[in-house]
């Protein structure tokens, strides 16, 4: 049975420091006819709900815990039953937004997920945020970036717990060295790959952002 990725843009807000902002991003589900992993819940669970479908959720990967992204994920792991992880080093952001429940789980860095015949494996990449993770399967070919890095560029840094020449090591050490061939799946906007960024690079880094 035939592992696939399924999307779904939902509009929002992102708030921290004191501002809000108007945000679209991208919910993926990865799974086969039967099982399947929602990354990232952000603002409407109908539309992620209707992605899914009647398959068993295996869990609720979150890349990191700023409110557009993790917004939902309680009231989806809810309906779905299923868990939710979060690396530990985002527990101060997801406290923010969600107070009253923590994650069920807490990614370790290179821990693998197993759902539908494939692997997703968890790389700690800080520097958006201090526990932002990517997952990457090697057999779909696919890394899921987050809010770590754009077709555009790295993750914006200029906001509390974020750090730019963390996020450019992350980059560079971790998805940089995958291969150029990986579709890159962000958590905002549209997907590129490894080859299409490593020229793009040094440019980045030169222009701080």
């Amino acid at each position: 049975m035939a592992t696939r990725i399924d999307h779904t843009t939902t509009s929002g807000t992102f708030s921290l420091d004191g501002q809000t902002h108007e945000v679209d991003n991208n919910a993926w589900v990865v799974g086969d006819d039967n099982e399947c992993a929602v990354i990232d819940a952000p603002h409407d669970v109908d539309a992620i709900r209707e992605l899914i479908g009647g398959r068993t959720v295996r869990a609720v990967l979150a890349t990191h815990a700023h409110d557009d992204h993790v917004r939902k994920a309680p009231e989806l792991a809810d309906v779905v039953g299923a868990p939710i992880f979060l690396h530990p080093d985002e527990l101060p952001l997801w406290k923010m937004t969600h107070p009253e429940r923590l994650p069920d789980r807490y990614f370790a860095d290179e821990q693998v997920f197993d759902v539908a015949g494939v692997s997703l494996r968890a790389l700690h990449t800080p520097g958006h945020a201090p526990g932002s993770v990517c997952l990457y399967s090697s057999e779909l070919g696919v890394v899921f970036t987050g809010d770590t890095l754009f077709a555009g560029g790295p993750g914006a840094t200029g906001r509390s717990f974020s750090d730019f020449d963390v996020i450019v090591r992350s980059i560079r050490e971790r998805l940089l060295e995958l291969p150029e061939s990986t579709v890159v799946h962000p958590g905002h906007g549209p997907s590129t790959t490894v080859g299409e960024v490593i020229p793009q690079f040094d440019e980045w880094v030169a222009r701080g952002y």
